[in-house]
């Protein structure tokens, strides 16, 4: 009896690994022409989103697969792998896309002809070992873990995109911008000095390039000519891929309403700082990093609730579908309507399908 219960387990676990390293070759597979959260309706979002990293840099961005364990016991892994320009990279290393958990490994690497070769050191308290290499080449990203627990993984390239990207606006929109005109916009230009400094409304300097909004460098912070109370906002940004930058300097912009500011930045592969994208600048991080490479199209679904007689006002924000605040209480603050402004800070930043829903 003993041994028969004893090569149950064993088929069992052989049927359980079988069915992991199925599903992981699928996802690979389907993500050269599609998302894991993307529709067949989205090939052409995700044609565009693949093409434009691509282009950008075809080592960068997400990477999924499985660790496996000398003793044979598989686990997923994933990969957000961030260029830093002059042939180095950062791979930071999870178990899982959108949770904040924590890190498995941190690699360094190095550009060898057309591959990329990484270096790092892992959580020691993990079942795996501390030392890690890797490499990508030929599409896949591998490498081993020495030590009695260590193993090897595999990872191949996967996009990812917002489930909500190229959304439409309802009837009862109002469409900021349609990627034709800016009509519902204008600049806000200062005046003088310190105390002294008014700000008065101007003609918009930003461009349009195809269906976007792009910030030019002196073209200084825009605002809807119209004021709104409390709202649903779709918005759809793409940060600039500029590897030598750091920290501000990197895709660099903001989403202003109500007295808040959704920080706009390229910090994809970072630990989601206050300061970082998708935060409420300065006063709050993310529940989670949600940001997207450089260069593929993200989006911010915003909700913001008027306050009650007993309950102050609450704001919620999607980031690439995830929930990255969730009804957090931000004070009184739709006393009076107020206009929703894109800041500038000198980067090329892009923003498209911009509408909202006004709420009671």
């Amino acid at each position: 009896m003993e041994m028969e219960t004893m090569k149950e387990q064993r088929d069992h676990d052989f049927l359980v690994n079988t069915h992991r390293m199925l599903v992981v070759l699928l996802v690979s597979i389907l993500s050269a022409t599609s998302s894991i959260y993307a529709s067949p309706a989205d090939e052409n979002l995700i044609r565009e989103s693949r093409e434009a990293m691509e282009s950008a840099d075809p080592f960068m961005g997400d990477w999924q697969g499985i660790f496996t364990q000398k003793n044979k016991k598989t686990s997923p892994l994933v990969a957000q792998v961030i260029a830093l320009g002059k042939g180095r990279y950062h791979a930071t290393l999870l178990a899982e896309f959108d949770k904040r958990t924590t890190t498995v490994a941190t690699l360094e690497g190095l550009t060898s002809g057309s591959t990329v070769r990484f270096m790092g050191w892992g959580d020691v308290s993990c079942y795996r070992g501390p030392d890690w290499d890797g490499v990508i080449q030929g599409g896949k990203f591998t490498g081993s873990v020495p030590g009695r627990e260590g193993g090897a993984f595999e990872l191949r390239k996967v996009v990812r995109i917002s489930p909500t990207l190229g959304e439409k606006p309802p009837a009862s929109a109002v469409v900021l911008f349609d990627g034709t005109n800016f009509d519902q916009w204008e600049a806000l230009i200062r005046l003088g000095r310190g105390k002294l400094a008014t700000v008065q409304p101007g003609p918009v300097k930003w461009k349009i390039v195809n269906d976007a909004m792009e910030a030019t460098r002196g073209g200084g912070t825009i605002s809807t000519k119209k004021k709104f109370g409390a709202f649903q906002l779709h918005l759809e940004f793409r940060t600039p891929f500029v590897p030598e930058a750091r920290e501000q300097a990197r895709g660099n912009s903001g989403v202003l309403f109500h007295g808040l500011e959704i920080q706009v930045l390229d910090t994809y592969g970072l630990e989601g700082r206050s300061k970082e994208g998708g935060a409420i600048y300065a006063r709050l991080a993310p529940l989670v990093n949600m940001c997207a490479p450089p260069m593929q199209w993200q989006t911010y679904d915003v909700t913001i609730h008027a306050p009650k007689k007993d309950e102050n006002a609450r704001l919620t924000v999607l980031q690439n579908g995830v929930k990255i605040h969730d009804e957090i209480d931000v004070g009184r603050t739709i006393s009076q309507p107020d206009s929703l402004k894109l800041q500038d800070h000198g980067n090329p930043l892009q923003y498209r399908n911009i509408w909202l829903v006004e709420l009671p």
